[in-house]
């Protein structure tokens, strides 16, 4: 059984190249999880998560075998893949990078930004995982330049931006917006602050503009928001302000 996904137009064209953003949608997960949630720890039925994923790997043609999580940290960390971990391992760290045909790098989320990346001419793919604390912590230059590690030239690099949180939703405060500028003097194009409202972060543009400021040459943003569309896409912060818990959605970006 398939299930639905979003595409990158710039990562289709790629000849080899397998990816999707995928939603709740297509699953067999029940209640707050319903229907394609791929968290095994947000207190889902392992089983029901297992056949999620598994449909979510046959739609883009990879076996359950094949995939490659991480244990998500918010952290800067990335992990360099010279094939499949152990069986039951789960790396820490907050993206992936590898040259190695038949692995499907899977990034989960619920209104952190999925990041996808591939240099077509070196061979190399990366997926990355940006919250609000990685993607200030630098994980898109990190994940940039562990591409670059294996052969990858930024400026050949085609990134897609998934669905995530957006502006509009995303409330976050003063002393957030103070201490983000701190950091990032740069960034105050990606702080609104409605009328008579508090400071929103714009975390789909800080993450574009970083990837630029790493060199990679095409950025494309599926401008999705997950916490505006609650049927489609898992949204902790909607969860949240309804005192309730959530499943995780997948990206993944695979070669051969």
């Amino acid at each position: 059984m398939s299930a639905p996904f979003e595409q990158s137009p710039a990562l289709a064209a790629i000849p080899g190249l397998r990816h999707g953003f995928f939603g709740r949608r297509g699953g067999v997960s029940t209640g707050i999880f319903a229907s394609l949630n791929m968290s095994e720890t947000s207190g889902d039925k392992l089983n029901l998560v297992a056949i999620n994923r598994a449909h979510a790997l046959e739609s883009l043609g990879f076996t359950a075998s094949s995939l490659v999580t991480l244990a998500q940290v918010h952290s800067s960390m990335v992990i360099a893949l010279s094939g499949p971990p152990s069986e039951g391992e789960r790396p820490e760290g907050d993206a992936m990078v590898t040259n190695v045909p038949g692995l499907a790098l899977g990034i989960l989320t619920a209104d952190c930004a999925p990041i996808l990346l591939a240099d077509p001419e070196a061979g190399v793919i990366g997926a990355a995982h940006a919250g609000w604390k990685g993607a200030v912590e630098g994980i898109a230059h990190a994940t940039v330049r562990a591409m670059a590690g294996l052969g990858a030239d930024p400026a050949r690099i085609v990134a897609a931006i998934g669905p995530a949180i957006s502006l509009s939703n995303y409330e976050v405060g003063p002393q957030f917006a103070a201490e983000l500028l701190a950091r990032h003097g740069d960034a105050a194009n990606r702080i609104g602050r409605p009328t008579g409202g508090r400071e929103h972060f714009d975390l789909p543009g800080f993450v574009f503009d970083q990837l630029h400021g790493a060199g990679v040459g095409l950025v494309n943003d599926l401008g999705i928001c997950t916490h505006a569309d609650p049927r489609r896409y898992f949204s902790h912060r909607r969860a949240t302000l309804e005192g309730s818990t959530t499943g995780r959605q997948i990206a993944l970006i695979g070669l051969g």
